[in-house]
């Protein structure tokens, strides 16, 4: 049980009022756990992981998701400060650190010496978005992907996963947990992918959504493809159907060293709104 003696404790049900008061004043930012927290409906405890507030004078300023993921929300340094605190209490149960930098950078200083070394640090990411409809053409051949093409688009995630992170997510569990997310987001009718003689050539998915704004994740092409111009007309398709179907504001965030990924966002219209940091365990 956490220790509600200190300035940060676990937040419950009545704590959801204060809760959506800091999330709605950034929804768009915090689309992740704003996600989590309307996926929980009522009860907290059923986002997958805890979330711990911060409060000053009696009032909730701070949030910090504490799952497979640890992510603060509108951290003030003292936050971070105690979050940090926390989470060394506990030990590291999670696979990496995220969110904005400006958070997120003093909060792994403080993890770092017992939880480090990283696999990998990511620190100038930035965090884009668009409310306006594509700069350039949509790609025709994108489209939702249907449940009986899970086993192609299961391998280009797969082959995504592998070349961002470094690592396979078929190496816990052969898979399985990886594949039920797949099937997840083609259900929602949120994958996206060209198919050419029944294999993916570009996919990307809206891997988050709330009502305010959705998040663009996954976004790849197949790499003997590359260079023929597939990457902007294919991200203009899945942005033109999010803003369409699913909420006004789209985003997503790079690598900073991603220059090719950085020029496709900027022109299909994608801005810069904040930086983020991932910490990689």
């Amino acid at each position: 049980m956490l220790d509600t003696t200190e300035r940060v404790r676990l937040l419950r049900t009545s704590d959801l009022r204060a809760v959506r008061r800091l999330l709605d004043a950034d929804p768009v930012t915090n689309v992740f756990i704003d996600a989590r927290v309307r996926a929980a409906g009522s009860d907290l405890r059923r986002m997958g992981g805890q979330l711990w507030g911060y409060g000053d004078g009696g009032r909730l300023t701070s949030l910090c998701f504490a799952g497979a993921n640890l992510v603060p929300v509108a951290a003030t340094p003292a936050a971070v400060t105690a979050f940090a605190e926390l989470a060394l209490r506990y030990g590291r149960n999670c696979s990496s650190v995220w969110g904005p930098r400006d958070a997120v950078a003093p909060l792994w200083d403080a993890l770092a010496p017992t939880w480090g070394p990283a696999r990998g640090v990511r620190g100038d990411q930035p965090f884009l978005t668009t409310r306006d409809q594509p700069a350039v053409p949509a790609d025709p051949a994108v489209r939702r992907v249907r449940i009986d093409e899970l086993d192609p688009l299961y391998r280009a995630s797969v082959a995504f996963f592998h070349e961002e992170l470094g690592v396979s997510p078929e190496d816990r569990d052969g898979g399985a947990y990886y594949r039920a997310r797949v099937a997840e987001l083609i259900a929602r009718g949120h994958a996206f992918a060209r198919f050419e003689d029944g294999e993916v050539v570009f996919k990307a998915e809206i891997g988050v959504a709330t009502p305010r704004a959705f998040q663009i994740q996954g976004v790849w092409v197949r790499p003997d493809r590359r260079g023929e111009g597939l990457s902007a007309p294919g991200v203009a398709a899945v942005t033109a159907a999010g803003l369409r179907d699913v909420a006004p504001v789209a985003t997503l965030y790079v690598n900073d060293f991603n220059h090719a990924a950085r020029r496709t966002y900027e022109r299909v219209g994608f801005t810069h709104a904040d930086t983020f940091m991932t910490v990689l365990f």
